[in-house]
């Protein structure tokens, strides 16, 4: 008899494997492995060939869909990783037990949240319908090859879950009390105002962008998005950065350059606000240069079946009432909720991307534990 998986040593083992952005470090080679040997099909490398670099992506899944039969339930993340920075008390992707805690690049974001999983899946082998997991090697990167690339070898199969949940580290204070059933879009906005060159002292020469360029920002730090959401906090501009690029102080300078990035609710969509901004900028300095890179839309999975089964399993294994959440950066939920219903559930995130990356052992089992009644109460259904 095969001896059961143990989430805090598969935990060990991916992140052993250096599985930087868009690097696989053989991380993706182990997971197809052990899945493999719990009975999935795993397909990987699928339509993630990025211009540069090849993006790993793995696609397994288990049963079979059938009239009448259990739902297709889906696990989603990713095995990449940000690069780990120098200043680590040990190596990075060496993984040690110090205490309570599993150090380790990795260990929240979100190896530990994988082996908790897969440990799941084990757990609950005999259901009717369908288990898949969703993971890319392209989470932490550009995006674009990732699970984008795999939801589009998803559809050219026919291939389409009825729930996901997303491992994501959604928790704050303790384990389980956060799940996050929606996330904010993020757009990225480029301005390049030019000008002309000239000697402060003939302005008449010249043409000076930077006058243009605050009014610009006066007029975007001015404007008012909206009030917020039931589930959101109000859509939120921020200009982060104003660039002249000039080390004389008797020139005036040629262009001038700024980027801002807008999080916003479900009250707008993306194309929306760059025209909006792209409209400012056109009225107050014509002939500028724009560009906009919406990162995702606003999502919003209403409360409903899918975050009441998982705060049903939190509340089983550990008696925390999660609370539901919106707050955050973005994930690669704002691609599957397009899918189907969504929501993100997984460790503490006070740790991740940070030196010193660790997970509470503790935390490691009891977070396969809800995910194995996650999985019961989803067949079940």
């Amino acid at each position: 008899m095969t001896a059961a998986i143990d989430p805090v040593d598969l935990a060990k083992r991916l992140i052993a494997c250096p599985s930087v952005t868009p690097e696989e470090g053989g991380a993706q080679a182990l997971l197809a492995d052990v899945l493999t040997g719990l009975g999935f099909e795993v397909h990987r490398s699928l339509d993630g060939e990025a211009p540069d670099d090849p993006v790993p992506n793995l696609f397994a899944t288990r049963g079979k869909e059938e009239t009448g039969g259990g739902p297709h339930f889906a696990f989603a993340g990713h095995t990449d990783v940000v690069p780990p920075g120098e200043g680590w008390t040990g190596d990075p992707f060496t993984p040690e037990v110090r205490g309570e805690l599993l150090y380790g690049r990795g260990a929240v974001d979100m190896k530990g949240a994988i082996a908790a999983m897969v440990a799941a899946a084990e757990r609950v082998s005999n259901h009717d319908g369908r288990l898949s997991f969703i993971i890319t090697g392209d989470e932490e990167g550009p995006a674009v090859h990732g699970t984008r690339a795999l939801m589009k070898w998803m559809a050219g199969r026919n291939i389409r879950p009825d729930m996901i949940l997303v491992g994501e580290p959604t928790s704050e204070t303790r384990l389980g009390d956060t799940v996050k059933i929606g996330r904010r879009g993020s757009v990225n906005m480029f301005i390049d105002v030019a000008g002309h060159q000239s000697h402060v002292a003939y302005p008449h020469n010249g043409d000076n962008p930077i006058p243009k360029l605050v009014a610009i920002a006066s007029r975007l730090h001015e404007m008012t998005l909206d009030d917020g959401h039931d589930w959101f906090q109000p859509s939120n501009l921020e200009i982060t950065t104003v660039d002249v690029a000039n080390p004389a102080h008797n020139v005036i300078p040629g262009t001038a350059h700024m980027r801002l990035n807008i999080r916003f609710n479900v009250h707008h969509k993306g194309a929306e606000l760059v025209e909006r901004v792209e409209r400012i900028v056109a009225e107050e300095a014509p002939g500028s240069r724009f560009e906009a890179k919406i990162s995702g839309e606003a999502f919003l999975t209403e409360p409903g079946p899918l975050s009441n089964l998982v705060s049903g399993a939190i509340a089983d294994v550990t008696a925390v009432s999660a609370a539901l959440s919106t707050s955050g950066g973005t994930s690669d939920a704002r691609f599957l909720h397009t899918l189907c219903p969504v929501v993100e559930f997984g460790l503490l995130n006070a740790t991740m991307h940070k030196l010193d990356e660790a997970v509470a052992v503790d935390d490691l089992n009891t977070l396969a534990d809800i995910y194995t009644g996650v999985l019961k109460r989803a067949f079940a259904a």
